[in-house]
């Protein structure tokens, strides 16, 4: 059976904060023997974590946990609880910059989603992908 962790960072309304939490997923992803993950996950953490700080005005946070099944699990708290916009996949997004998030997770991550979720005492949601540890 996998080792098991749960890892939140927790991280102001700052864009330079992408940066640390893609940092600190690396140490954690290496640390715990996952290095083979690294580069997808730090992909994938870094649309997730943009998305929360330059779309919401509020705090927001990184959290990476295990499971029991071996799986990554990545996930971005920020304080809007709507849900995210649909994803567009990569083909219809082209060159531009601006849109390709989610797809780039939908294309990448083995599942992903979204759930209404409160910290800080806020209400807001985590958008989610998982990733299979191989």
């Amino acid at each position: 059976m996998p080792e098991t962790w749960d890892y939140t960072l927790y991280i102001p309304n700052d864009l330079r904060a992408v940066t640390i939490c893609r940092r600190t997923l690396r140490l954690i992803l290496t640390m715990h023997g996952l290095i083979g993950l690294v580069d997808t996950a730090e992909l994938l953490a870094t649309e997730l974590v943009s998305n929360a700080v330059r779309h919401t005005k509020g705090p927001a946070a990184l959290r990476v946990r295990r499971s029991p099944e071996g799986v990554v699990w990545i996930g971005a708290w920020d304080t809007d609880p709507e849900p995210p916009e649909p994803p567009r996949p990569l083909e219809q997004t082209g060159e531009a910059e601006a849109g390709r998030g989610l797809g780039l997770v939908m294309s990448c991550a083995d599942y992903w989603g979204w759930q209404p979720s409160a910290r800080f005492g806020n209400r807001g949601k985590y958008v989610w992908c998982e990733l299979a540890a191989a």
